[in-house]
C-alpha cells in the first residue's frame, strides 16, 4: 500500500489433501479472500510455493492456469455470478463451452447436473426467474459442469435466508461424501465451518488454528 508493506498472508503452511472438507475462517481482513484467490490459482504468490497436483503454479504460463481453473476448480461464489441473460440451462453449459465439449453433450450434462441440484424443471429459468437458494443450485451445477476434482466455494450461503443455507450445506457435504471432492469454503459464519471435517483459522495473515 504505497511505500508500506502489507502481508496478506505470512508464513502460511497447509496441505489440503484430495477428497477433504475444509473450511476458511477468520473476521474481515484476516486474509481469507487472498487465500482463496491463490487457492484458486486466481492470483500468484509473491513469495513462496502453491503446488496443485504437484504443479507450482507459479511457474505455469497463463493458458495453463486458465485451463486448470476451468478443468480442476469449480468456483461458486456469494454473488452467485449467473449470467442474467441466460437459462439456468445455458449458464451450466457455459464452462463446457469454454472446454470445447460438443454442444450436444455440454446440453445433456447441464440437464443432469440441474437434476442432480433439484431443478430439473427449472432449467428454462432466467436467474431473475429463480429465488437466490435456486440461483445458488444453478451456480454449484455450475461448478460440477467440468467435473472439477475441487470444489471452491466463497461464503456460499452468504446470501441466503438459514433454510437455503442449510440445503446448500447438505448438497455440499453429499458432493463431498458421494462424489469424493474435494470441498473448500471460505466463511465467516462459524456454524457453516464447524460442519466441514477441517477447520483453517486465519487472524491477521497467519493460521491461528489448522485441525478439527
Amino acid at each position: 500500500m504505497g511505500e508500506v508493506e502489507v502481508n496478506a498472508l505470512c508464513d502460511i503452511s497447509v496441505d489440503i489433501e484430495q477428497g477433504d472438507f475444509v473450511a476458511i475462517t477468520g473476521a474481515s481482513g484476516s486474509g481469507k479472500s487472498t487465500m482463496m484467490n491463490l487457492v484458486g490459482c486466481l492470483d500468484l504468490p509473491t513469495k513462496g510455493i502453491i503446488q496443485l497436483q504437484g504443479n507450482d503454479i507459479a511457474k505455469l504460463h497463463e493458458s495453463q492456469l486458465a485451463q486448470i481453473r476451468g478443468k480442476t476448480i469449480g468456483f461458486i461464489f456469494q454473488q452467485f455470478n449467473l449470467v442474467p441473460t441466460l437459462s439456468a440451462l445455458e449458464n451450466v453449459m457455459l464452462p463446457m463451452e469454454f472446454q470445447d465439449t460438443p454442444t450436444a453433450l455440454a446440453d445433456k450434462k447441464a440437464r443432469e447436473l440441474l437434476k442432480l441440484v433439484d431443478l430439473a424443471d427449472r432449467w428454462h429459468h432466467l436467474p431473475s426467474q429463480l429465488s437466490g437458494g435456486q440461483q445458488q443450485r444453478v451456480a454449484i451445477a455450475r461448478s460440477l459442469s467440468n467435473n472439477p476434482e475441487v470444489i471452491l466455494a466463497d461464503e456460499p450461503t452468504g446470501n441466503l435466508d438459514s433454510k437455503s443455507g442449510l440445503d446448500i450445506l447438505h448438497l455440499l457435504h453429499e458432493l463431498w461424501k458421494k462424489e469424493n471432492k474435494t470441498v473448500i469454503i471460505v466463511t465467516h459464519d462459524l456454524g457453516l465451518a464447524a460442519k466441514a471435517r477441517r477447520r483453517i483459522q486465519l487472524k491477521d495473515g497467519e493460521i491461528v488454528k489448522n485441525g478439527v
